[in-house]
């Protein structure tokens, strides 16, 4: 059993408090999103383009500066902006259809995704409360479904059910891109990584823009209602990726799912006091089976990265080095 100090190490509280800030950050994209699609803005992918700009020219830079060779296939990287690009896009999109609080709970299903994309690929290991706790989450997500279906009516948006519908497959493509991107962090490099996703990610968006958009970037007045949602939906993005792949290689794909599970809170609070709106009374059911399920994972078996083999190893290669510093001596 782990003890208080070991429980509240460095590395747990940097852990939850990067994972809170990413849930502002995310929190903040889904505000922004929300005031587009409330002006009758519909332009999902070009949201996304200029995120993918920032990062492209600052970690861009870096990598020329560094003049090194990539430590992962170029390919890798343009596999992973399509599909990042177009979680973004369906994600953002299903605003046009159905609430904030809607997305940002149904978000939630990246989680069970990720568990089983992590334990296929990346031979993660997974114990029974941990399951359990994903089990509950998943509960509470049907719930928020059901409630949109017979809720319809509320100004949430013009088809809940085709938005959920878009949030599930959004959520569904976040998952992978999430658990490449734990592995190319670990493997290869975040730098790296962040250059040339916004590199591909920009021209991937910026070829989806051409042909989806285009109509809908010249029929907007370009007033400050307009552009500031714009911008700062940008900011917002630049700094969630940019911040993802340290928590990612600090704590993993799960924990960073998981942190972003509070930003249900937050959206909550926005839909009240912002947008002075009811919340249908099955959201705080759902909610509630959303946060028992945080708390049944939380208090899970252990570290879920933890591999019985790697271990092994670890400790076979600890044994061998004591022995032959023993020996020198």
């Amino acid at each position: 059993m782990a003890t208080f100090e070991q429980f509240w190490s460095r590395k747990t509280l940097l852990g939850l408090g990067l994972g809170q800030f990413l849930s502002l950050l995310i929190t903040s994209t889904g505000f922004t999103s929300s005031l587009l699609a409330k002006k009758g803005i519909n332009a999902p992918t070009s949201q996304s383009f200029l995120n993918y700009v920032f990062l492209a020219i600052v970690y861009g830079i870096i990598v020329l500066y560094r003049r090194e060779a990539l430590k992962a296939k170029w390919y890798y990287y343009i596999l992973l902006g399509l599909v990042d690009v177009e979680a973004n896009f369906l994600v953002v999109k299903a605003y046009q259809y159905t609430s904030l609080t809607s997305v940002m709970l149904l978000d939630c299903w990246s989680i069970p995704c990720v568990m089983l994309f992590t334990w296929i690929f990346l031979k993660t290991k997974y114990g029974f409360k941990k399951v359990t706790g994903v089990v509950v989450c998943i509960a509470g997500l049907v719930l928020v479904v059901f409630s949109d279906v017979h809720a319809g009516d509320r100004a949430g948006g013009s088809n809940p059910s085709i938005g959920d519908i878009l949030v599930i497959a959004g959520a569904t493509l976040y998952a992978v891109s999430n658990v490449s991107e734990e592995f190319l962090v670990k493997n290869a490099d975040r730098v790296e990584l962040m250059a040339m996703l916004g590199l591909f990610g920009g021209i991937i968006s910026a070829i989806q823009i051409s042909i989806l958009e285009r109509n809908e970037l010249k029929s907007i007045h370009w007033s400050a209602g307009a552009v500031l949602p714009f911008v700062g939906f940008a900011v917002a993005m630049f700094m969630f990726y940019s911040l993802v792949p340290v928590l990612l290689k600090i704590n993993g794909s799960t924990m960073l799912n998981l942190s972003l599970l509070t930003s249900d809170m937050w959206a909550v609070l926005i839909r009240i006091f912002a947008y002075h709106e009811k919340v249908d009374w099955m959201y705080y059911v759902a909610f509630g089976a959303v946060v028992v399920g945080l708390i049944i994972y939380s208090g899970g078996d252990g570290d879920e990265n933890q591999d019985p083999h790697h271990v092994a190893e670890d400790a076979s290669q600890r044994q061998h080095d004591e022995e032959a510093t023993s020996g020198k001596s």
